[in-house]
């Protein structure tokens, strides 16, 4: 049975319906490792007897677009075989479909066909490829219209039986994909994305069952698509996988009914991704009993102390060291302990240099050092006021007076002042003269004009 599809693109996925065989017995908790490329160890011959999970319908589509080479295409029908052989398939038990599509999609048999491994993987055998298209929506939709039906073998919903899709792409899908995977989940089926290689990671997780870490996955290559198998083998199949050796514990396996939890030896602790181990910080807050500073030695410990004290016999306490003792600093003149460490210091009349440690003799005659009115004269550590020129200190050793050269005047000093005096109150008599006589003039001119005028 085939439906047309559009025939944009090529890119191959493969949608493994897988029921949940994932889901442990009640009040368990399912483990589903991501599927990363692993070797794979463990024999699947054993599986026919050693593998009984839980009753599933479940469906494997492969898209067959022209982007998979035949030898990869190969590999997957090597892939569904090997899935179908890790399985208890049986009527009452696993029934198992397989659909392929491209631009076309064909259920190859549905789940009513075959109820033994032999008859599936004869058929697988003979799925040819299709080519051209990658319309992952519309091979979800026809899942649910024509072989998720009680006519195509799938059991009625009174069984309680899970249905379960897996979808495995190298691609983007070429339609809308969202919306129909959200119908096949709110339909009861649960859906596993599988990405290889140029997958697009968006793409599988919007067609992925919640919670997404559990139900999307990667492979790199299609040569590796195989290895996918035993990783579903660890989650479907009620087996000691720390036995088997599939587990991937880096110290410690210990089985959990069909799955595992990892653990460390004595002295380690399990890292964030549970699965490998780190040592023990042996100097983390609450484990060790050193004072100051604990110094982890692989899963033991010593203590030791920070500068200016030292270990007490105790090995675990600390005691301040006398850091200003003779040899122990570098100042030039005055040590000051301080706690467990020390700062330098100078005698009055010196000043710490910018190093912090050497001093330099202070300039007492430097502005705003001294209380000098005029001038400042250092002495070593001291220093001793004076004046200018024409000035004399006072008593207070500070400020300045002008001086006073003299009280006597001589006689022919005297006499010089009295001719200066004299002779200056002659030329002012004169001037006063002649001003008065031109004034006089000035008066007689005019009224000599105003005659003029009157004839």
């Amino acid at each position: 049975m085939r439906r047309a599809l559009g025939t944009r693109g090529c890119c191959w996925a493969l949608l493994l319906l897988l029921p949940p065989l994932l889901l442990p017995a009640a009040g368990a908790s399912p483990h589903r490792p991501r599927l990363q490329p692993g070797g794979r160890s463990g024999s699947l011959a054993a599986a026919d007897t050693a593998c009984k999970n839980r009753p599933l319908d479940l469906v494997f589509i492969i898209d067959s677009s022209r982007s998979v080479r035949p030898e990869e295409f190969e590999k997957v029908k090597i892939f569904l075989s090997e899935m179908i052989d890790t399985l208890d398939v049986g009527e009452r038990t696993t029934r198992v479909a397989v659909m392929n599509y491209a631009s076309t999609v064909k259920v190859e048999f549905p789940l009513r066909t075959y109820f033994d491994k032999a008859s599936m993987k004869e058929a697988i055998s003979h799925i040819k490829p299709l080519s051209a298209g990658t319309m992952t929506g519309l091979a979800i939709q026809t899942a649910m219209d024509e072989v998720f039906t009680e006519e195509m073998g799938t059991r009625p919903a009174t069984f309680n039986i899970p249905k379960v899709v897996i979808v495995v792409t190298d691609g983007r899908p070429q339609d809308q994909v969202q919306d129909v995977a959200a119908s096949a989940r709110t339909a009861g089926i649960e859906i596993y994305a599988v990405g290889v290689d140029r997958a697009d990671m968006q793409s599988l997780r919007v067609m992925a069952s919640e919670p997404l870490d559990e139900h999307v996955f990667y492979v790199e290559t299609y040569g590796v698509i195989e290895k996918l198998t035993s990783k579903f083998r660890e989650t479907f199949c009620a087996v000691n996988v720390c036995a088997l050796g599939t587990h991937d514990c880096e110290q410690v396996c210990v089985s959990n009914g069909r799955t595992y939890l990892c653990d460390c030896y004595e002295g380690y602790t399990l890292n964030p991704d549970k699965r490998t181990c780190s040592a023990v910080d042996m100097c983390a807050p609450g484990r060790h009993e050193c004072d100051q500073i604990c110094v982890s030695n692989n899963t033991s410990y010593v203590c030791e102390c920070y500068e200016g004290y030292t270990l007490n016999p105790d090995k675990k306490t600390c005691s301040a060291t006398d850091i200003c003792a003779p040899g122990r600093h570098d100042c030039a003149q005055v040590c000051l302990s301080n706690g467990g460490s020390y700062s330098c210091n100078c005698y009055e009349g010196y000043t710490l240099n910018p190093d912090k440690k050497t001093c330099s003799a202070v300039d007492m005659c430097a502005p705003g050092r001294h209380d000098c009115e005029q001038v400042c004269m250092r002495d070593d550590l001291f220093y001793t006021c004076d004046c200018y020129q024409g000035y004399t200190l006072n008593p207070d050793k500070k400020t300045c007076s002008r001086a006073i050269t003299s009280s006597l005047v001589t006689t022919e000093e005297s006499c010089k002042c009295e001719a200066i005096a004299a002779l200056q109150d002659s030329v002012t008599s004169r001037l006063e003269a002649l001003s008065t006589k031109l004034d006089e003039v000035s008066e007689k001119l005019q009224a000599y004009q105003g005659r003029q005028q009157v004839v």
